[in-house]
């Protein structure tokens, strides 16, 4: 009864963390701002930082089944 809500969990921070991974590689690969207005290290560093910890967040979802 409780491993519906850890995998539906563990599914929405595991591709959110996937997909801001992905989006930030483009568009730091073709050279386009993270961010307006914001230090491209600074911006470059917070989405990574980010998307990192969704994807373990959402790998310990999963370990919690």
């Amino acid at each position: 009864m409780e491993s519906g809500p850890a995998i539906f969990a563990g599914a929405v921070f595991t591709l959110f963390g996937t997909a801001l991974l992905m989006w930030t590689g483009v568009r730091v690969r073709h050279r386009a701002p993270v961010a307006q207005g914001v230090s491209p290290v600074a911006s470059v560093a917070v989405t990574t930082t980010v998307g990192v910890a969704s994807l373990a967040l959402g790998v310990w979802c999963f370990t919690r089944l």
